[in-house]
Parts: structure tokens; sequence; C-alpha cells
């Protein structure tokens, strides 16, 4: 299952090592998984925190990115993944004019992460 996202979700959500985000230039090209994949993997705000506690667990120095879904036009295809659930996939670079923010994904007192400000 694939097509286009415009309609679905407005905004989408990346997960990322503080290391990997640029500090400059025109976009990003993703993680080790991302580049293995041949997408770049993104949540829906609902699905962001499965992913952190999935893939991320533990993890600190990361960083919550807000990309724009709108901005990334028919490059985002939403693909089935785990359990049937629709998830957004970018083909292509990350262009950084996308992003509307990046900031720390800090870890609670519980040991997960803290989603508190979305």
């Amino acid at each position: 299952m694939s097509g286009a996202g415009a309609g679905r979700a407005e905004v989408v959500y990346k997960i990322v090592a503080s290391s990997l985000w640029p500090t400059g230039g025109q976009g990003f090209d993703g993680a080790a998984i991302d580049l293995a994949d041949g997408f770049i993997h993104f949540s829906t705000r609902v699905q962001v925190e499965e992913t952190a506690a999935r893939h991320f667990a533990g993890q600190d120095d990361l960083l919550l990115v807000a990309i724009d879904a709108g901005k990334l036009g028919a490059a985002l295809k939403w693909e089935a993944s785990r359990g049937g659930d629709l998830f957004p996939h970018l083909y292509g670079p990350l262009p950084l004019s996308a992003v509307l923010w990046a900031r720390p994904l800090r870890l609670g007192d519980d040991g997960r992460h803290d989603f508190s400000g979305l």
C-alpha cells in the first residue's frame, strides 16, 4: 500500500542521533537504517512514542525533528509496516526547508522519552 501522503498528516516526525543531524547544507540523507532501507523513516504523532520505545529505548542525545509533510511532495509515501499501520517514508533526502523544528528528545525519570511538549 503506498501513495502520496498529502492529506494524511500535516506534520511527521524523525528521531535521530544529535551527531547525525546536519548543522548546515541543503538536506539530510538519513541514518544508517534509512540508507540501508532506501528511504527515511518517519512517524506520525500517534506513532512516534512507540517508535522511540521500540528503536531508541534508553538512548540519550537524540533529536526529535518535526517536518512539514506537505513540503515533501510525491517523495513521501505511506506504506504498511508493523501491524499494518501506515507509516510515512521519504524516498530521497529530507530538504531542510521542510523542517519545522528540531529539539532534544530527553529521557524522563522513568527511562522513557519525554513527549510532553508535543
